[in-house]
């Protein structure tokens, strides 16, 4: 049983390798910890197995770290939505709880809640759920901010960063699989105006950026 300090760590490193190497930096950024307890678990996922370490280069998880980290966020991932569709949890509240409890569960009760939820493949904020065997689905998806006027798409997910614009998001009904229309947009990074479920109405360029969609 890996601790619950590696397990985040494998699961951070996992989201910020996307481009490449991870540096010191930008994980001690995300967890908002020292550069030399960072260091010092680097060194130690490294013993493990789990990363490739170069205090120059940064840090990539190897074959088993990816493992590792996309059961984890299985687990997650299926916890938000349980939480959600089951427990009646708000938008806002299931990302944090499922934190709190994705280091403590069993493989046998997360096959529980998957037969009862019907094996989802989306979570709650629209995340690819990963498969029991580890694989990830990939979206072609953009944030709604950079299309033009006039284009009409699908929410396929939403950044879950933040609990308040989580919030928000749902009570004015923006949620995954909402199909909209981009009816205005100004220009330097101005306020939109999207048409969907009959209504219009007019969003923030921030809020755009935190809406990823599937141009049709």
């Amino acid at each position: 049983m890996l601790s619950q300090a590696v397990q985040d760590y494998v699961k951070t490193i996992y989201k910020l390798q996307k481009f490449g190497s991870v540096s010191t930096t930008e994980i001690a950024k995300e967890l908002k910890v020292s550069g030399a307890s960072v260091t010092g678990m680097l060194k130690r996922l490294a013993q493990m197995n789990l990363a490739d370490y170069n205090s120059y280069k940064g840090v990539t998880l190897t074959e088993s770290g990816e493992k590792v980290a996309l059961q984890i966020i299985r687990f997650h991932r299926l916890l938000e939505t349980y939480l959600l569709e089951k427990l009646g949890f708000s938008l806002d509240k299931v990302h944090d709880e499922a934190c709190r409890l994705e280091h403590f569960i069993s493989e046998e009760f997360v096959e529980k809640i998957t037969e009862q939820l019907g094996d989802p493949k989306f979570d709650p904020h629209g995340h690819p759920i990963p498969t029991k065997d580890g694989d990830m689905p990939s979206i072609d998806e953009l944030p709604l901010s950079v299309l033009d006027k006039g284009a009409v798409c699908v929410i396929s997910r939403l950044c879950d960063k933040d609990p308040k614009l989580l919030a928000y998001l749902e009570s004015i009904e923006l949620m995954p699989g909402t199909k909209l229309t981009l009816k205005a947009k100004e220009p330097f990074n101005g306020p939109m105006t999207i048409q969907y479920s009959g209504k219009e109405k007019i969003i923030g360029f921030e809020v755009a950026s935190n809406i990823f969609v599937e141009h049709k």
